[in-house]
């Protein structure tokens, strides 16, 4: 199943095209596409049996992220070998370093965004998790029966004040304007054949810069969300950023930053991509 935000109403895409949540159902779920998280499960066994016919064709434009107001947004750093060598930290043991993205830079999956004057913008090409019921102290082996679904995302991320001192501001430099593009849709997990092995890619202006899998990631998805649940609860709705392959512009030599008229194209294997326009 794939759900999205099309024009801020709920929708469930189809080969095609969007189906009206609310008007197919009839009223039973509202347009909003956060508050079907709460009703996850319901939703679901709906959604299984729906007639779904009288679906219309729709502008990617028009689509806003498939959580456009999570009440957390969890973002994990260093979850990758090869990022964590470029970036010149050491292997997290334990528990992954974890931020948050302000939810005021979350955005729809074709965007033009604001680059801040005088920063260096990059670029990380990330698997986002959404969950899909109240999750605490779950252990690994129950986590995937927690996640609605996925769909991809992008931690653009500001270098200069995400590494200024004395301490580092990590969800400060992540959070300007439309630093969060989430997208296209969200996909369910029984969509793929295993949702623990998915290829990531990303490129600037049709030059690859990142590709890996989510095989490689040192804290799974099942081990991030038993990690986070083991703190505090995670609610319906929730997204998790899962951490960036290699290939960032901060780790190569000489460094690189996303320019004014750049176009960053992100995308995940079995769910689609995110397209950025970037500006002065």
């Amino acid at each position: 199943m794939r759900i999205a935000n099309l024009a801020s109403r709920l929708v469930l895409i189809t080969a095609d095209g969007a189906v009206d949540v609310q008007k197919a159902g009839a009223g039973l779920f509202s347009s909003d596409p956060q508050a079907v998280y709460d009703r996850w499960a319901e939703f679901r066994d709906w959604a299984a049996q729906a007639d779904l016919t009288g679906a219309v064709p729709f502008d990617p434009v028009a689509l806003g992220a498939p959580t456009p107001a999570p009440r957390q947004v969890f973002a994990i750093g260093l979850n990758y070998r090869e990022h964590v060598t470029e970036a010149g930290f050491t292997t997290p043991e334990g528990m992954p370093p974890v931020f948050t993205k302000y939810a005021t830079s979350i955005t729809g999956p074709v965007t033009q965004v604001i680059l801040p004057k005088g920063g260096h913008t990059d670029w990380e090409v990330e698997l986002v998790v959404v969950v899909g019921r109240r999750t605490y102290r779950v252990s690994e082996a129950d986590a995937w029966s927690h996640v609605a679904g996925l769909t991809v995302g992008q931690d653009i991320s500001e270098r200069v004040i995400q590494m200024a001192g004395p301490a580092p501001q990590f969800s400060l430099g992540k959070s300007f304007p439309g630093f969060a593009p989430m997208g296209p849709w969200l996909v369910t997990p029984d969509e793929f054949d295993d949702p623990d092995d998915l290829e990531l890619t990303c490129a600037i202006n049709g030059e690859e810069v990142q590709r890996g899998r989510t095989r490689q990631l040192i804290f799974s998805v099942p081990a991030l969300i038993a990690k986070l649940s083991a703190v505090l609860p995670l609610l319906p709705g929730d997204v998790i950023f899962t951490g960036t392959p290699a290939g960032v512009g901060l780790g190569r030599s000489p460094q690189r930053w996303l320019a004014p008229g750049d176009e960053l194209v992100s995308s995940i294997e079995g769910i689609g991509e995110l397209r950025q326009r970037f500006v002065g």
